[in-house]
This record gives C-alpha cells, sequence and structure tokens, in this order.
C-alpha cells in the first residue's frame, strides 16, 4: 500500500508524523497521524490508538492533548485516524450539519446509500489502518490499546469490545454510551443503517457491553467524564454504561470529575492516567 508522508518532525525524542494513504475501504484517501516514541529505535512498542470525536481530523489529539511527553516516556507508539472519509464525491450531511457525515463517520459501517459507497469507518480501523500501521511503522500488534473522545469513545468502547483479540485495552473520555438514546446517535445511525432500529444495536456501547460474553479478556475498562459537560445528560449518559457492564459483569473504572466540560483541557488533564493505565494493561498481557 503507498504511504504519502505528508509532514514529520522530532517531538520528545521520538517523531510525529501526518501521512495520507489510498483506502479501498472507504472509497478515498484517507489520512492519520503516528508518533514513534524514542524506545521504538530498539524494537517493537505498544501501541495506544485514539478515535477523535465530533468536527474532528487526525490533528486535534496530536495537537491538544499533550500526550506526547509521557507516551515518549513509557514508550508508547501513538496513532490517530481521521474521523470520516473526505473527498469531493464523499457525500456530506444533508442538513448541512456538524454531526453528520464529514468528519462524523461514527466508526460504523454505512449500508444505506449514497453513504455505505464511503462511510466503512469500523472496517477501516480494524482492517485496513491495522495493516497501514503495522506495515510502516514498529508498532506491536499484540501489545495495541484503543481509547477515543465522545463520538470516538463510542468507537472505541464498540470496536474494543468487539474485538479482544486485537486490543488488550481500552478506554473513553465523555463517550457517547448510547447511540440508541443520543440525539446524534438516533440521527447519524437513522441515515447510515436506515429505520430499523435492530440493526443499531451492534453499534451501541451499552448493547455491546451488556453482551461481552468473555469479560475476562480486561480487568478493567476506564472511562472519565466530566460533570460539567454540557452534552452529559443529553448525548453521554454514562448511567446507562454503567448499568449495562454490571449486568455483564464487565469491570467499568468510571470517574465523574467536576469542574470540567467535553473539551480538550479535560482530555490534557487526564490524558497521563490514561497513558498509564494502558502501559500497565499492554505490559500485563503482553
Amino acid at each position: 500500500m503507498s504511504l504519502e508522508t505528508i509532514s514529520e518532525t522530532n517531538c520528545f525524542g521520538g517523531r510525529i508524523g501526518f501521512y495520507r494513504h489510498p483506502s479501498s475501504v472507504n472509497n478515498c484517501d484517507m489520512r492519520f497521524s503516528v508518533f514513534v516514541p524514542p524506545q521504538a529505535a530498539h524494537g517493537k512498542v505498544p501501541v495506544v490508538t485514539f478515535l477523535s470525536g465530533l468536527t474532528c481530523t487526525e490533528e486535534n489529539f496530536m495537537v491538544k492533548s499533550g500526550a506526547q511527553r509521557v507516551a515518549a516516556e513509557l514508550g508508547l507508539m501513538l496513532v490517530s485516524p481521521d474521523t470520516s472519509p473526505r473527498g469531493d464525491a464523499v457525500p456530506d450531511d444533508p442538513d448541512d450539519d456538524y454531526d453528520f457525515g464529514l468528519a462524523a463517520g461514527f466508526y460504523l459501517n454505512a449500508t444505506q446509500e449514497p453513504w455505505s459507497q464511503h462511510y466503512q469507518m469500523y472496517d477501516y480501523v480494524t482492517t485496513e489502518l491495522q495493516d497501514v500501521v503495522f506495515d510502516n511503522f514498529p508498532g506491536d500488534r499484540d501489545r495495541h490499546g484503543l481509547t477515543g473522545h465522545s463520538m470516538g469513545g463510542h468507537g472505541s468502547l464498540i470496536i474494543g469490545l468487539r474485538n479482544p483479540q486485537m486490543f488488550k485495552s481500552i478506554s473513553a473520555f465523555a463517550p457517547i454510551c448510547s447511540t440508541l438514546h443520543s440525539p446524534w446517535g438516533q440521527k447519524a445511525l437513522g441515515y447510515y443503517l436506515g429505520s430499523d432500529t435492530s440493526t443499531w444495536h451492534e453499534f451501541d456501547a451499552c448493547e455491546v457491553a451488556r453482551n461481552v460474553e468473555d469479560t475476562s479478556h480486561w480487568s478493567r475498562i476506564l472511562v472519565d467524564q466530566g460533570a460539567s459537560d454540557p452534552y452529559l445528560e443529553e448525548q453521554l449518559q454514562p448511567e446507562l454504561l454503567q448499568a449495562a457492564c454490571k449486568e455483564s459483569g464487565l469491570a467499568l473504572d468510571l470517574r465523574i470529575h467536576a469542574g470540567f466540560d467535553h473539551g480538550y483541557y479535560f482530555i490534557s488533564t487526564f490524558i497521563d492516567e490514561h497513558l498509564r493505565f494502558h502501559q500497565e494493561q499492554l505490559c500485563r498481557n503482553g
């Protein structure tokens, strides 16, 4: 697979880069970013992939989170893909809004036209991105964690929990916990998957968590949520995830933090703890 380097620069003894490649899954070019820590000079290193939220690109996490310093200390490679397919041929929100279409792929596989021609983000993250990253960068496939924010937190939960052999650690920041009960999720899944809500369950984090058959794959799932998040009650609903995990026996460490909203000040405050969580889990499972 051809890989185009958009830019690269040194960072905390390692290297951060932004890349583009043709995607057969999404039928367009896709972009992603990678931070390679200094420890990679001596062999393959554990990997944490971050899935971003609505309106974001492959740049937001790398630019705003401040994650590279601790990733360099811990020897973690960071990967952040774009949030949706892009290009002139890729259809966007018919309502011309921010919560669907471009930058709002919801990490699912669309089945409805015209979205199904491009919006296959679940397959992209679990297949094509895996190959392009591990074929071109010194990451260890067997030590791979997944995290994300908001829409990306929803993505990290559904993708991580459905792929235990691929992702050995899972966390999330302010995730959309139930697309079935979130206005954002209802709009997106209605367009991408159609009106039959029974087809939505495999892309609803609570439904996936409730139906996990073997919870022993993860010692715990870490979720952080700001108590002053304006989307908390209507869009995010972490109490539903807590109930679903209790039902299946999945160990959930849900932490609610007073005074924090939905933005990157929240993420940057707790990203160190998330990376240390992943490093501990990946080493334990490695």
